[in-house]
């Protein structure tokens, strides 16, 4: 019977994400109720079943295709950080979303995003998995599509961008599966030791870090940031996404496959990681938007965790799973206050705020912790993470440990400016009534928050209990938690961190603005053109796609224009020319009938004499 109960973290969240879109949209109090008790069910029901081990496989199609679930270490925890996430968010969207239209499908699309999570983390059958993952999917297109005018548009971004990423992961899901002779992932341990396995990884890779919002697959995100829900980006790109991509990619690297230091997707790992985290937060560096600048982060800071993975080291992957759990707190933390200050102020727009920690300081103080939290800062998770994902990193590479130090450069420096431009400075006369979050708003990000604090100075309680028994006896005996084994990365740190308050000191004293902090920066001379480029979106992949779509809908439209002109315009054209030439040449005259029956006769007996 306990094991039937794995069924109820997705029956609970589903049947009350479908009772929600029949419900009036006069019944307010009751689907902000049904949200919140459905969630806090889910959240309870989670709590029960941690670190316990079940099973449930019951027949479906085939042999082989059997519906099963499996409930392990990995699989319960990913089910509580779902849970806890949607009951705490679910709270939160019961405030801000208070007025707005589409509550009924939004909160519907919530309930089912924790359904459809649940049946990703709990599938030991790539073929069910994959039925759930593409489902989740649906929903991500749901959700952004409800937001604002333009969130069509960036819906269907969204929806293209991720579905094509997918495709690549059903390839990898019929080779892997054909490989191995079984669709179970538990089964499942294949060698990397040829291109087939090799490309079987990437092709599965490619579905997980695209999930996970990494480059090259990030470009929506942006655009969801400004025209989405806030509680939506809070939930599913700060949280959510990340939870499901990294878990499918642990997987896949410790599970299915054999992936060592000697394996060359390692490399391809590691190099996706680092490219993720210098170029993401380079662009957050520019933004002059709350949420933009936050959504460049939600896709910087999944580097970390590709490339504590991809390293293949116990220090990097516990360095990276801490990680995924770590930013799912902060950023949903950042999202949270950045969603306060919109509800209270009406706008996330840089230019327009200032000042605000007089008027909001709870706001204020928990951006402030998640804020240096996600820097890097001790005694904070982020820095606790950090310091495991760089040893891995050394180990593998000067290049790789230099390239995530100097990410932590830039967040720092990014989140400087954040603070100072929104919570610091001077308060404009439009914000002068200004009032704090109301309550239930401002408890999701005090819990965030706190667990922050707890997280990094009692790593311990997630390190031991959490992180490390995941990889079992991949951690080889290593003990992670307490404070960084090596004093020397702490100390280039910290030398990192104090640089970026220099930076930001001196980017404000020479600009006058905290806004403008990192303007020497997005204009040096080399950086400017980039920059120019950029925020025109010369480099996102998703418009190189229309670009090409664009050139082979031309050429496709002048074969159509070339073919209709030789069918309707040529060949009409000769037909008249020759029956007009024949009916000339019909006069009556016998002669010159003879005539042109002897010039046949000729012209066939010379093609006789020739052949």
């Amino acid at each position: 019977m306990i094991a039937k109960a794995l069924l109820l973290t997705i029956i609970i969240p589903l049947f009350s994400g479908v009772i929600m879109f029949f419900l009036p949209e006069k019944l307010r109090r009751i689907k902000e109720s049904l949200l919140v008790f459905s969630s806090l069910a889910s959240l309870l029901l989670a709590i029960f079943l941690f670190q316990q081990k079940l099973t449930f496989t019951l027949p479906w199609i085939s042999p082989g295709l059997e519906l099963s679930f499996r409930l392990y270490q990995f699989s319960s925890f990913m089910l509580l950080a779902t849970a806890f996430f949607g009951f705490f968010i679910a709270l939160y969207s019961v405030v801000f979303m208070r007025g707005r239209n589409f509550l009924s499908q939004f909160y519907g699309y919530f309930l089912l995003a924790i359904a459809f999570s649940n049946g990703v983390f709990l599938s030991d059958n790539l073929l069910v998995l994959f039925f759930f993952w593409e489902a989740f999917l649906l929903l991500l297109f749901g959700m952004i599509a409800v937001g604002n005018k333009e969130a069509f548009k960036t819906a269907t971004k969204a929806f293209i961008i991720v579905g094509i990423t997918d495709l690549c992961m059903m390839l990898g899901i019929a080779l892997t599966g054909h490989l191995s002779g079984t669709m179970a992932i538990s089964r499942m341990n294949l060698p990397l030791n040829n291109g087939v396995t090799n490309l079987a990884f990437i092709l599965l890779m490619i579905g997980a870090i695209s999930k996970g919002g990494a480059m090259p697959f990030h470009s929506w995100i942006p655009d969801a940031a400004t025209d989405a829900p806030l509680p939506f980006m809070s939930f599913v790109p700060a949280a959510l996404e990340k939870l499901l991509g990294i878990y499918f990619l642990t997987r896949i690297s410790l599970d299915m496959f054999q992936m060592t230091t000697k394996s060359g997707v390692s490399i391809l790992l590691m190099t996706v990681g680092a490219i993720t985290i210098i170029l993401a937060v380079l662009m957050a560096l520019i933004q002059k938007d709350y949420k933009r600048l936050l959504s460049y982060h939600a896709v910087s800071q999944v580097g970390y965790m590709i490339l504590g993975i991809g390293t293949a080291v116990p220090a990097g992957i516990v360095g990276g799973l801490f990680h995924m759990i770590n930013n799912a707190l902060y950023k949903s933390g950042l999202f949270l206050s950045a969603g306060s200050v919109e509800k209270q102020v009406g706008t996330t727009n840089l230019e327009k705020l200032g000042g605000l920690a007089k008027k909001m300081p709870v706001t204020f103080t928990c951006f402030l912790i998640t804020a240096v939290a996600i820097s890097g800062v001790w005694p904070f998770n982020g820095f606790f993470s950090k310091e495991l994902v760089y040893e891995g990193a050394i180990e593998r590479g000067w290049i790789f440990y230099f390239i995530a130090v100097l990410g932590s450069f830039f967040t720092a420096a990014s989140f400087l400016k954040l603070g100072h431009a929104a919570f610091l400075g001077k308060l404009s006369p439009e914000n002068a009534k200004t009032k704090e979050a109301c309550f239930s708003m401002l408890i999701p990000m005090i819990v965030i928050a706190l667990v922050c604090l707890i997280f990094g100075v009692f790593n311990q309680l997630p390190l031991n209990h959490l992180i490390q028994p995941i990889l079992g006896i991949r951690l080889a005996g290593h003990n992670f938690s307490g404070f960084p084994a090596s004093i020397w990365m702490v100390v280039v740190t910290f030398a990192v961190l104090f640089l970026a308050v220099a930076n930001h000191l001196f980017g404000v004293k020479i600009k006058g603005s905290g806004l403008h902090a990192l303007d020497h920066i997005r204009y040096a001379p080399f950086m400017a053109k980039i920059y120019d480029l950029a925020e025109k979106r010369f480099f996102d992949p998703y418009n190189w796609g229309l670009g090409i779509v664009n050139i082979i809908s031309r050429i496709s439209l002048g074969i159509d224009k070339a073919v209709n002109w030789l069918s309707d315009g040529l060949s009409v054209w000769l037909a008249n020319g020759l029956s007009l030439g024949i009916r000339r040449l019909h006069t009556g005259n016998y002669s010159i009938y003879l005539a042109w029956s002897l010039v046949g006769m000729l012209v066939i007996f010379g093609v006789l004499v020739i052949l």
